[in-house]
């Protein structure tokens, strides 16, 4: 998995049968810097994009290959021992209401390099079903976290955010919030020259500026119904620009963006999950104290915790959500939820690159 906080690779080994999906072992190796700005420049249109992208597809499988490498060395493993990879890919354009998706990572190199199956492209089928093709992590969430004894909240926090509402009855239902990492990060890299705020430090030094914030919470994607998602097309530095103004301080912005980033949420909370008795946090948003903190603050008194107590670590779930999806798609076994991303019926998702 590579998402939307451009800041690495996280390779998952996931031993999975009908009745469970056990995490082995897991690896990040981080982008370098000239990947790292070109995956984001790729989020816009720009000169000769089409061959920029094929390139950088095939340094992507080359760093996926990496982390697969790294993961069978440490586990002593052979490549004919594991039955697939999944790989989502990196977004570069997600577009649903234009009918369509791009995630680039060059599936076919990555099986020459691995010498292992591949399933990729998971999101196209859904689109094409009249779906948002994201997210796909809640039907990974709904078969290894719900539970019929509490009403549970999962809430992935990477460059978007998104929740999963796992109810002890009734359908499952999530979608992408909105900001989660992404302006807090992309705000840091501006000012601090850093890849993130680590802990939330620096937004804890400033001060919310509430009209600033106002703002931001009237653009139409937040009370917008689901299905929904979003990414980077949406939210952006550009984005943000269009709500500031010129005498606002550094650090008062980024606490902002903290305090943006943890109501999204917990708005959507209160609109869509009635009687939550508990939250679990993943991805990179839930190792930041400070956003942790407040998040816990808005939700109180429902207890919010990490998935860590479930038996996938924080920064696990969603490259282990993709194993699980490619054991769905080598067993002809739909992958999304229609109530979740708006398809006309439950898909088989992924193509299939053969060793």
């Amino acid at each position: 998995m590579s998402g939307t906080s451009l800041d690495g690779v996280d390779a998952a080994l996931v031993e999975i049968t009908a009745e469970k999906c056990r995490l082995i072992h897991a690896v990040f190796q981080p982008f370098d810097s000239e990947l790292r700005h070109e995956l984001l420049t790729l989020n816009q249109a720009g000169h000769n994009e089409l061959l920029r992208s094929a390139i950088t597809g095939n340094a992507l499988a080359t760093r996926y290959a990496s982390a697969v490498q790294a993961l069978l060395q440490e586990t002593r493993l052979s490549a004919s021992s594991i039955s697939a990879i999944g790989c989502h890919g990196q977004t570069i354009r997600h577009r649903p209401d234009l009918g369509f998706t791009l995630q680039i990572g060059n599936a076919a190199l990555l099986a020459e390099l691995t010498g292992i199956s591949v399933i990729a492209d998971f999101r196209s089928r859904d689109i094409a079903a009249g779906g948002q093709g994201a997210p796909l992590v809640p039907a990974f969430h709904a078969a290894t976290f719900q539970t019929k004894q509490h009403n549970r909240v999962i809430v992935n926090i990477g460059g978007i955010s998104n929740l999963t509402w796992l109810p002890a009855a009734g359908d499952v239902t999530g979608f992408d919030c909105g900001p989660g990492n992404l302006l807090l990060d992309g705000w840091t890299q501006q000012h601090l020259g850093s890849p993130f705020d680590r802990d939330g430090a620096w937004a804890a030094s400033g001060k919310l500026i509430p009209e600033f914030l106002q703002r931001m919470l009237e653009y139409p994607y937040f009370s917008a119904p689901p299905p929904k998602s979003t990414g980077r097309d949406m939210f952006h530095l550009e984005w943000l620009q269009t709500f500031l103004s010129s005498h606002y301080a550094p650090e008062d912005v980024q606490a902002t963006l903290l305090e943006l980033s943890a109501q999204v949420i917990a708005n959507d909370m209160r609109r869509h999950c009635q009687e939550t008795d508990e939250v679990y946090l993943c991805g990179g948003g839930g190792r930041n104290t400070s956003l942790r903190r407040r998040l816990a603050e808005l939700l109180a008194p429902i207890p919010l915790t990490l998935t860590d107590e479930l038996g996938i670590g924080t920064d696990w779930v969603e490259a282990t959500a993709f194993a699980w999806l490619a054991y769905q798609t080598l067993h002809g076994l739909p992958g999304n939820l229609p109530e979740v991303t708006g398809a006309q019926g439950p898909r088989v998702l992924g193509a299939i690159y053969h060793a």
